[in-house]
Formats: C-alpha cells, sequence, structure tokens
C-alpha cells in the first residue's frame, strides 16, 4: 500500500491543511533545509513535506558569521532556485533580518515579494508574542505564516548566543506563552529551535498546528 507522502505526492502541492492534517493523525512531518537547485531536486523526489529555505544560506552557503547580513533579494534568489525543483514539497521562504521588524507595512510588502518574486509557498519569521501582530497581518493579507521561536539566530547575539532555552522554569513558560501567541495570530506551523527534548514535547501536545524542532 502507498504511503500517505506518496499518496500526496501524486495528488500535487503540500498544503498548510495538509500538514494539519499529519498533525491530527499524529504523523510525522519531515522538513528539509535546501538553498538550491539540486539539492531541492533531489530532496522534492524523496517525498518531504517540506523545504525550508533558510536565510541560514548566508553562514552556509556564502560563509558570513551570522545571518544578520543577509538581504531580501537574496532570499528571492535561493527561493527561486528551490521552487523550480520543488513540484510537491511546500516551501518556505524566511524572512530576513529588518525585512519584517521595521513596520507592519514592511512586513506585509516583503512577505508578499518571497511568494511574488521567490514563489515560496509560504513564509518564516522568528519572534513570538511580540510579533503576534506582525504574524496576523501577513496572514490578513492572504499569506501563510510559519512561526519561529526559541534560538532566533537574528538576534542571538542578544539572547547569549545559540544556547538551549527554557532550561529553567520562568524561560520555559515564555517559550510556551510564546507558541500560544504564535498559534493564536495565525501561524498554522511553527518551528522551534533549541528547546530541551521536554518542553518540545509539551509544546507540541499543547499546540494544535503542527510544531517541527530543531
Amino acid at each position: 500500500m502507498a504511503s500517505t507522502d506518496a499518496l500526496q505526492a501524486e495528488k500535487g502541492k503540500v498544503t498548510p491543511a495538509y500538514l494539519l492534517a499529519k498533525k491530527q493523525r499524529g504523523e510525522k512531518i519531515v522538513r528539509i533545509t535546501c538553498y538550491d537547485y539540486p539539492m531541492a531536486l533531489l530532496t522534492d523526489r524523496a517525498g518531504v513535506d517540506a523545504i525550508l529555505v533558510g536565510d541560514s544560506c548566508g553562514m552556509v552557503v556564502a560563509g558570513l558569521s551570522s545571518t544578520v547580513p543577509v538581504t531580501m533579494d537574496e532570499m528571492i534568489y535561493h527561493c527561486k532556485a528551490v521552487s523550480r525543483a520543488a513540484k510537491h514539497a511546500m516551501v518556505i521562504g524566511d524572512l530576513p533580518f529588518l525585512s519584517y521588524q521595521t513596520d507592519i507595512r514592511d512586513a506585509v510588502y516583503n512577505a508578499g515579494r518571497l511568494i511574488k518574486e521567490g514563489s515560496a509557498d509560504v513564509v518564516k519569521l522568528e519572534g513570538g508574542e511580540d510579533y503576534a501582530p506582525t504574524i496576523k497581518a501577513i496572514v490578513k493579507a492572504g499569506i501563510p505564516v510559519v512561526g519561529h521561536i526559541g534560538i532566533t539566530p537574528q538576534t542571538a547575539s542578544m539572547s547569549g548566543g545559540f544556547k538551549v532555552k527554557g532550561t529553567d522554569v520562568a524561560t520555559a513558560r515564555n517559550l510556551i506563552e510564546d507558541a500560544k501567541a504564535v498559534q493564536a495570530a495565525g501561524a498554522f506551523m511553527m518551528t522551534l529551535e533549541g528547546a530541551p527534548d521536554r518542553l518540545a514535547e509539551l509544546i507540541c501536545k499543547e499546540l494544535d498546528i503542527p510544531v517541527t524542532t530543531m
């Protein structure tokens, strides 16, 4: 019997509704990070659910020391390359630093650029409760959003670097509240990076939307 992933591949593009259905069935979601056409082609053919085009391209591909210098034009370039290969996997485009933090209008406009110019299917942005209004505005504009909490690379220097988050009661509670705020704002999926396993498991159970961990 064909797997659910194979059946979905026959039907076409992976959608937010499909990923939510996998969450409700208790099935794992497979998401891989790619930055170029050849790797995205292989990944898509392998039947993954989603491909993240991360602003980590600045560090992984360009040799930068952080993700901060990555521009919108660079993200659009990488999203276009990956999107040409991804016939079935959902393409998640990362909003780079200062493309959404300045104001909500900029956030909606730049999210739209990743969709229109980069051919991404959805966008991802970092931040918890403070960015709930931004997420809500992007979703209202008709653009699906993936949230990202825990270690947030764009602002890692302000929070002690790339260290595990939620290791004490206070910060664990903050992460849970951030997760709930991101969901309430309308994000259809969330990335949780650098949280202890038990906390990550708790957040996955607390939320109705799918959670991918890093």
